[in-house]
């Protein structure tokens, strides 16, 4: 059956016009004229039937149709291009990995273990996007992604199969100067953890997205924390980590996300209280059309949050 498809050079010069409202921004980014550039843009909407722009004073508008049409194909463009260049690098030989993630897991936990998915599948190459919310695989060139959500958000994400990887169980941490400020220690020993009581008196970090997250670790631990909704407030567990390494409270973090903190000894755990979480981190594939590629990443996966 012959495909609908108008030409990708017109698809091309589509997207840049919708990107610039411009013909002549978009010829400069595409190298081409403003002349080839109205032609191809002439050619899409004589294609489709639909026009895509309509004529300002001061140039080009999109339509409520051509914006619409530009949201979708944009998207698609791009995954063209990565999977051509894709093709191109391996020459048929092994493959890529397109994955969505939350920005902090990827960047504190998953990039650095990705050498020794490297090292033992050197034929693979993973990129990485942000990606905070549930999306439809369908609608964006992703073959999974590593999502942190309750398992009854990760049920309601259509399409999907999920395996769960690993829980986010916090803890209290807080920098070591702040610690020594609660208590004291022996020369040459070791930080000791305060208890929840003398935790309650320290500068509380918050997370905006979890404004009871101490509330609840306090009645976990059976501890009356008047202050318990005090303190700064940060968006990302990253934000958290730096605050907290630079002295400014106690922060209640996974601690496989300050893994590294934890070893360069810039954080160091307050209580050794821990509190399940309600949320886990999860990779996420869809359930049709799944990546070959996933048969080595997945297991690979696992095995790393088994570890």
């Amino acid at each position: 059956m012959r495909r609908t498809l108008p030409s990708t050079q017109a698809l091309a010069c589509f997207d840049a016009a919708a990107r610039h409202e411009s013909y002549t921004r978009a010829a400069d980014e595409l190298a081409l004229t403003q002349s080839a550039v109205s032609r191809q843009i002439l050619s899409l909407e004589t294609f489709l039937g639909v026009a895509l722009f309509r004529r300002t004073r001061h140039g080009v508008a999109l339509t409520p149709a051509g914006g619409s049409y530009a949201r979708q194909i944009g998207p698609r463009l791009q995954a063209l291009e990565r999977d051509t260049l894709d093709a191109m690098a391996h020459q048929g030989h092994g493959g890529a990995l397109s994955l969505a993630a939350v920005p902090t897991f990827a960047t504190r936990w998953l990039i650095p273990r990705l050498p020794q998915f490297a090292a033992q599948h050197p034929d693979i190459v993973v990129h990485i996007d942000t990606r905070t919310r549930p999306f439809l695989f369908a609608d964006t060139g992703f073959d999974a992604a590593l999502y942190a959500g309750t398992p009854e958000q990760v049920a309601q994400w259509p399409g999907t199969q999920a395996h769960l990887l690993l829980h986010e169980d916090v803890l209290p941490v807080c920098s070591p100067h702040l610690l020594e400020a609660a208590t004291q220690r022996g020369r040459g020993r070791a930080h000791v953890g305060v208890s929840p009581q003398v935790l309650a008196e320290l500068p509380l970090l918050q997370q905006s997205t979890r404004p009871y997250g101490w509330r609840q670790w306090f009645e976990a631990q059976g501890t009356s924390a008047s202050r318990s909704l005090e303190g700064p407030r940060y968006e990302l567990f990253s934000m958290l980590a730096v605050a907290a390494a630079h002295g400014l409270g106690v922060a209640l973090m996974p601690p496989l996300l300050i893994e590294a903190e934890l070893a360069r000894g810039e954080l160091v755990i307050a209580c050794q209280q821990p509190l399940r979480g309600e949320r886990g981190y999860y990779l996420l594939s869809p359930l049709q059309d799944r990546a070959p590629v996933l048969d080595a990443f997945l297991p690979w996966l696992q095995a790393q949050a088994a570890s």
